[in-house]
């Protein structure tokens, strides 16, 4: 049966405290609406329709980036979960397959209990969870496998809330059997809302099934402050850091090694302690990534050996078997296989060829103020330490420059570049120097 997906991410998050709407703070480098879309896209739903309010124009912008499938719907009126969810009943319109609803402050449900919940033999499924402390959770009111109702816990009697199943908010339904209940539903409740957890009492009381598809409590963790969001963060990584060792990755440190959502590393890789991996990094099998280097939108293939302190920045396409040094950076440039950039160099908007050598110091002049221009380093090519390369500049095959050379014209294959003043040498200058420096010196210690 066909899927769609129910977003909410409407809500301000006032105690985030914060102008950026709440379920565009990251986690591991992504947004937590997008981690809820992540773990959706798995089931491959024909609908993904976002419900957005507070801050829609950036919310709209983040799921568009992640998604240009996914549309967006507005709530311009905060009414509850079930007013919320009505908003997106127009583009869902003739659709008759089943939703899911989920939550944009809701990172970390999994998957597999998205699959569950579709594979839930009942016209209305509800993900439910045990918490360590149930506190003022909605709970579900259950008859052996049957879900009879959800009780919100200000509605709820003393009996109904000493029940230690609670309600995740996450529900599956059919779309004609959901909207139609969600019509039904009113606002007479202590909140004064539109509830969706009715939907439950109401398709109950018209001859429909309902059941509880139950989850571990890290799953529906809820993300409602800046410390909230700190430990959401912390929990996602120990959980991908102990994923890869899982898949072969060797971290020395572990708990120093930051992740990002969509970070891929190939087994019999070896991460020593203290390196950042930020959004769009993929590091194939057998490479090295030396302490305290920041990765971000770049490739690293097999064998190559990265840092320490080196930066790598959006663009950075490295071959097998290329070393990258110690504060070293590089952005936007292809480094083919075998090259060395190795010591406090720069390498922008180039191409480096097989095998080139490039010394320490040495700088890609890419941007005139106005625009980027690009560095062309060919194979076997050897850059003298200290080069400025201002680009749009060619070093050919097997060229050299000399080291300190400010390098302003193309270099043809197997020459010598050289550019830069000749040594001047003065005999006996130093000595003259160095008398007059300090006769000017003990003048003005007397004077003083």
């Amino acid at each position: 049966m066909a899927v769609a997906l129910i977003i909410l991410a409407a809500g301000k998050g006032t105690r985030m405290n914060s102008d950026l709407p709440k379920v565009l703070h990251p986690i591991a480098g992504a947004p937590m609406l997008v981690h809820a879309m992540t773990a959706g896209a798995t089931l491959d739903p024909a609908h993904t329709i976002i419900v957005a309010g507070h801050g829609a124009e950036h919310v709209s912008k983040a799921v568009l980036e992640h998604d240009e499938t996914a549309k967006v719907v507005l709530q311009t009126e905060q009414l509850g979960t079930g007013h919320a969810v009505l908003q997106a009943k127009e583009a869902l319109a003739g659709f008759e397959g089943k939703v899911l609803i989920l939550y944009g402050d809701t990172p970390f449900v999994r998957p597999e209990t998205l699959e569950a919940m579709l594979a839930a033999d009942a016209d209305v499924v509800v993900l439910g969870f045990e918490p360590a402390d149930a506190g003022r959770y909605g709970r579900l009111v259950m008859d052996g496998d049957s879900l009879e109702r959800i009780v919100e816990f200000k509605d709820a009697s003393p009996i109904e809330q000493r029940l230690r199943l609670c309600n995740s908010g996450v529900i599956c339904a059919p779309a004609p059997l959901l909207f139609e209940m969600l019509d039904k539903t009113g606002n007479d409740n202590a909140a004064g809302e539109y509830y969706l957890t009715d939907v439950i009492g109401l398709a109950r009381r018209s001859g429909h099934s309902a059941t509880a598809v139950t989850c571990d409590e890290a799953e529906t963790l809820g993300v409602n402050s800046r410390a909230e969001l700190a430990a959401a963060d912390a929990m996602y990584q120990e959980v991908a850091r102990n994923t890869l060792m899982e898949d072969g990755v060797t971290l020395v440190a572990p708990d120093t090694v930051y992740l990002s959502l969509d970070t891929v590393i190939g087994r019999d890789t070896l991460i020593e302690p203290n390196v950042v991996f930020g959004p769009g990094v993929t590091v194939e099998s057998g490479a090295t990534i030396r302490s305290f280097s920041h990765l971000e939108g770049c490739h690293v293939a097999r064998g190559g050996i990265i840092g320490p302190y080196a930066r790598l920045r959006p663009g950075a396409e490295l071959s097998e078997n290329v070393k990258v040094g110690n504060f070293v950076e590089i952005k936007n440039a292809q480094i083919a296989e075998g090259a060395k950039v190795n010591h406090l160099s720069y390498i922008g908007d180039a191409t480096i060829g097989p095998r080139a050598n490039i010394g320490a110091g040495t700088i890609t002049c890419n941007y005139d103020g106005v625009m980027k221009h690009h560095t062309d380093i060919g194979a076997d090519a050897f850059i003298g330490s200290n080069t400025m390369l201002v680009a749009p500049v060619s070093i050919g095959t097997g060229a050299m420059t000399g080291s300190g050379s400010v390098i302003t014209s193309d270099v043809d294959p197997n020459a010598l570049a050289l550019a830069r003043a000749p040594q001047v040498e003065k005999p006996g200058m130093a000595a003259k120097l160095f008398d007059m420096l300090k006769a000017k010196k003990a003048k003005r210690d007397r004077g003083s």
